[in-house]
């Protein structure tokens, strides 16, 4: 299970992050989400401590949805020094989402490579 954030902790857990910082918002009634989260706690075990990954319930966490103007759910937003500096609103399937993650690390953080 990935850790959670709120509307209270996020500036610390993601904006006042060290290390790039990957959210992941979703919401209960969403199906598709319930297949990103295993996907999203196998990339964090492939980062491991270079990357950051963090869950929010995109309906319980209004004001930090719209404050990003989320469009669907789930959305990922890739966060680094506390600017959202990539996001991925829409995939179809697994391979697809981890293709456009894939990407987004390379291009906003080309240092950041899996463990081992």
């Amino acid at each position: 299970m990935l850790p959670a954030t709120n509307t209270q902790t996020f500036n610390p857990d993601v904006l006042q992050s060290k290390t790039p910082v990957l959210v992941s918002f979703w919401a209960p009634w969403c199906g598709v989400c319930r297949w990103v989260e295993p996907m999203l706690i196998q990339v964090q075990a492939d980062y491991d401590s270079a990357l950051k990954i963090v869950t929010i319930n995109a309906d319980e966490n209004f004001p930090i949805a719209s404050q990003y103007r989320l469009t669907n759910i789930p959305s990922l937003l890739l966060f680094q020094q506390g600017r959202l500096v990539h996001r991925i609103d829409q995939f179809c399937d697994r391979t697809e989402a981890l293709n456009l993650l894939e990407a987004a690390f390379n291009q906003v953080v080309p240092s950041l490579l899996p463990a081992g």
